[in-house]
């Protein structure tokens, strides 16, 4: 029913219901759109902020792509109707929106496209969704094969609704000499000064085919009719499309083929649709698309998502973990990280920690990330909200509420990179300053952004929080200026570590000694202020109320100040007992671990609006999974493997959990439901939402820490952390050049890690002097 098939480059999933919002992307840095098992899709495109061409037909407000997106009989989606011509017989392809029962059905993303293959009264539909590499245009193909031995009549009808384009002007026309549908709308505006912006909006939606279509249809009220979309009037009674253009009507492009098929013969029709801004960029896509080489632009595209492939392959006993591993982690940072999630302003935090996991698919992305975002800085040190990409974007959105703890994420991104790279001279680049013409190394700039964090601290010693940490919601902990964060007291000190760890060759050491006295100050105070019970508190509001303590009823522990306690090595043996204790009998659930718990389930005014979301859901006690990842790195810090190999696997779907999950293996989403033992019901169902740091976490961590394969200054440190019960397993590692393949082999008893490089065993577990373009064979016997 669901299987990875191709070597793991792609997904097959053989039940349209078995997980019905079960879906894959593609994307390029352009566009992106979310496509649906069933044939519902969201798409946006840059123009050059995000734009979507395809509406829900109703005045909607613009936004990304919704976590656990709803999707509804109207909801935008890519359909085709097939129409025996002369039974009258009707089905559609992918599976929507008639979803009468299918003979065979069958999806399968795949890393560069998406495929279905359906099979009901003797035909066969392929069809097939791919990308251009560099244009904001869908490319389908639709395969339509006769099964019988007997010719046959149908009708192919590519139903593509565009919806609700304005509420001032919108309609629609076939255009012969394009051999297109055109729906055209216009963007209203009230201020005169946004005039020549919205001259430049693309809002003109197309639908392209290189065959002419024998009827077509542009008004959705008639394709529609009184049948309703599962059964349009306009193909019942062996009727034809209208050929109708939209008149200030809710536009749609269908096009109707009708074909005559001898027994077991097929045909094929090629589309494309997105927007435009005016008919000489449809007819250059046309032309560029449909009158040269059909496979060229799948072909390109295929490459561009080839590109980001990553720097590790792995060979375990866990199959799922392997295709992911291999094909569709790295896929996801490589998303991230080369289109900055289709923002113009990413949020910081966001900005850097894509930025790091692009640091083992492309490095030299994750250099330029560090050169923008710090050449952002203020020259007091502070980090601003959001980054800008370009020259005319704006802080829009969360962007524009303060939030403190962006320069953490530079030292996490800097450690990243210099781990693949060796590349310390970036330590001397001089770059500039936000608000001053001052010019400084990026050395400097890094101190700064320490200096700054750690005087940002009330009386007690504790940072502010303002309205956000990592967590954007709990935004009235601090808005009065005195609540404070435990979290961001861990992250100051655990970031100051990392820079200490990587600055210290180079950097003053006075500055070094300061950093020091913090980080032992930190230490005391979190430890004096924070540590409640078990665990440690999660912060401490304007009115000095301190919360995520057992005294109380909702919220009473949260993840991530125990993650980052193991991170920032404040606590003793004694407390990481009971904090594990804890986690495992409040947090863990067979899904994951989740964020908090017990979730709020109504307002309380001095954390702030994460506790008005539904219980379960987002920050509000999902499984939320950037933050297990936090985990995850905090047990890996104390040797916790196998706790941390089950927070990390926990995160793919699979198994007993699919249908529960409603997720394919093929991303990790941002969340899963929690309040597990709230609402139990719906707990593990996942948001289906691919926008998350959490894929640079997991992906560093499988490299550095589970495969333990770490550069270093010296060179590659072989350090694996695998769970107990794996007896072997195998890696090809890239790294500076050079290629790597790596066997390990658990010792039958515990000893010591013993490394062989090339038929000679190694003193230590540093492969040094490493050449780009040879490959080594290494052997690792590892303790168990």
């Amino acid at each position: 029913m669901s299987k990875f098939i191709e070597g793991g480059q792609r997904f097959l999933l053989s039940d349209p219901a078995f997980a019905p919002n079960s879906a894959s992307y593609l994307w390029n840095q352009k566009m992106m759109i979310h496509m649906n098992c069933q044939g519902y899709a969201v798409a946006q495109y840059m123009n050059p902020e995000p734009q979507k061409y395809a509406h829900v037909p109703s005045l909607a407000a613009r936004s990304f792509m919704q976590p656990e997106q709803p999707y509804f009989s109207h909801h935008p989606g890519r359909f085709f109707y097939i129409r025996d011509d002369e039974t009258g017989e009707l089905f559609s392809a992918p599976y929507a929106p008639v979803k009468g029962k299918l003979d065979k059905y069958e999806y399968k993303p795949g890393l560069s496209d998406i495929q279905w293959k359906v099979e009901k009264l003797g035909i066969e539909v392929e069809i097939t969704l791919t990308l251009s590499a560099s244009h904001a245009v869908e490319l389908w193909k639709a395969k339509v094969k006769n099964l019988t031995p007997d010719a046959r009549k149908i009708s192919l009808v590519p139903y593509f609704p565009v919806g609700y384009m304005s509420w001032m002007n919108m309609g629609g026309h076939f255009d012969d000499k394009l051999n297109a549908i055109i729906c055209t709308s216009i963007t209203p505006y009230q201020k005169v000064e946004d005039y020549p912006k919205n001259k430049q909006l693309k809002d003109m939606t197309y639908l392209i085919s290189d065959r002419t279509p024998d009827h077509y249809e542009i008004r959705m009220e008639a394709f529609e009719g009184q049948g309703g979309l599962h059964a349009p009037s306009a193909l019942q009674d062996g009727k034809h499309l209208q050929d109708s253009d939209s008149s200030y009507e809710m536009p749609v492009c269908a096009m109707q083929y009708c074909l005559e098929l001898e027994g077991n013969a097929e045909e094929e029709i090629n589309l494309a649709f997105g927007p435009a801004l005016n008919k000489d960029e449809v007819k250059e896509i046309k032309e560029s698309l449909f009158e040269g080489n059909k496979t060229q632009y799948a072909s390109e595209y295929k490459d561009y998502i080839h590109s980001g492939q990553g720097v590790l392959h792995i060979e375990t006993e866990d199959d799922t973990l392997n295709h992911f591993v291999n094909h569709w982690l790295p896929r996801q940072v490589f998303y991230h990280g080369d289109t900055n999630r289709l923002s113009t302003d990413p949020q910081t935090r966001n900005y850097l920690q894509d930025g790091m996991g692009m640091a083992f698919v492309n490095s030299n992305t994750t250099k330029k990330v560090i050169l923008t975002a710090l050449a952002q800085q203020h020259i007091d040190g502070e980090m601003p909200d959001g980054i800008l990409i370009t020259p005319e974007s704006e802080l829009k959105y969360i962007n524009q509420v303060p939030h403190t703890d962006h320069g953490v994420w530079l030292t996490l991104i800097l450690q990243a990179y210099l781990n693949e790279t060796n590349d310390f001279d970036i330590l001397n680049t001089q770059i500039g300053w936000q608000d001053s013409n001052q010019t400084d190394t990026i050395l400097e700039h890094m101190n700064r952004a320490m200096v700054f964090m750690s005087s940002a601290r009330d009386a007690r010693g504790l940072p502010f929080i303002a309205q956000g940490d990592w967590c954007d919601p709990m935004n009235m902990v601090g808005y009065k200026g005195k609540g404070v964060s435990g979290w961001l007291a861990q992250a100051l000190s655990f970031t100051l570590q990392l820079w200490i760890e990587i600055s210290q060759e180079y950097n003053q050491p006075n500055k070094v000694t300061e950093f020091r006295a913090t980080i032992d100050e930190l230490k005391e105070i979190i430890n004096n202020y924070l540590w409640k019970g078990d665990w440690y508190a999660r912060g401490i509001t304007d009115d000095g109320i301190t919360f995520g303590i057992p005294e109380d009823k909702e919220g009473r522990i949260f993840l991530n100040t125990q993650s980052w306690a193991f991170l920032a090595d404040v606590a003793d043996e004694t407390q990481k007992k009971h904090m594990l204790k804890a986690i495992d009998e409040q947090l863990d659930t067979p899904y994951g671990v989740m964020l908090c718990a017990p979730a709020f389930t109504e307002m309380r005014e001095d954390v702030g609006r994460v506790t008005q979301k539904w219980p379960g859901s987002g920050e509000n006690g999902s499984i939320y999974n950037h933050a297990a990842a936090f985990y995850a790195a905090g047990l890996y810090s104390i040797n916790e493997a196998d706790r941390a190999f089950d927070v990390l696997r926990k995160m793919l779907s699979d198994g007993d959990s699919f249908q529960q999950r409603g997720q394919l293996p093929v991303y990790i989403p941002n969340y899963y439901r929690g309040a597990y033992y709230q609402y139990p019901r719906t707990a593990g169902r996942s948001s289906n939402l691919f926008n998350t740091g959490t894929g640079a976490w997991f992906y560093r961590m499988v490299i550095e820490d589970m495969f333990g394969l770490k550069g270093t200054a010296e060179g590659l440190t072989i350090q694996p952390a695998f769970p107990s019960l794996w007896k072997k397993a195998s890696a090809v590692r890239k790294f500076r050049g050079a290629i790597f393949d790596i066997e390990y082999i658990s010792q039958s008893e515990s000893g010591d890690l013993c490394i062989v490089l090339n038929g000679q065993p190694l003193k230590d577990n540093i492969i040094r002097n490493i050449e780009a373009g040879k490959q080594y064979q290494v052997t690792v016997h590892y303790p168990k």
